[in-house]
């Protein structure tokens, strides 16, 4: 469940970010994919949408994903993306094969570039 509410959640913010944070915007330039995250026995999956500079995210799966992101399981999913190195952790789960990755891993790189904008966006000195 939580693995679930937190892909939501990612969801959530990737959008946020898509509509309101230029920068982020510009890592979209030129972006049209579907991207997905998954447990590896397929049982919870949400895709995302990159599509003219803007992101959306539903549940369930498409049929060629750009990349997809799998995990052994939902706690482990829940607590690779929650650690507090999840660069650290990620590779880890590649090297035991507990995260599989299936398409371009340049894309993968790319997502998780992403990640570093959906914090607290800061005010700029006027």
């Amino acid at each position: 469940m939580k693995f679930r509410l937190l892909l939501w959640l990612l969801g959530r913010l990737l959008a946020g970010a898509s509509r309101t944070n230029p920068e982020f915007r510009e890592q979209l330039v030129d972006r049209d994919l579907v991207f997905q995250l998954q447990t590896q026995d397929g049982k919870i999956v949400r895709h995302f949408v990159v599509k003219d500079r803007r992101i959306r995210s539903a549940a369930g799966s498409v049929t060629h994903p750009a990349f997809s992101i799998a995990f052994r399981d939902s706690a482990y999913a829940f607590a690779t993306l929650t650690a507090a190195n999840k660069q650290l952790a990620f590779m880890q789960g590649i090297q035991n094969r507990d995260i599989q990755i299936h398409g371009n891993p340049a894309l993968v790189i790319w997502f998780q570039g992403l990640t570093k904008y959906l914090g607290p966006q800061k005010k700029q000195a006027a």
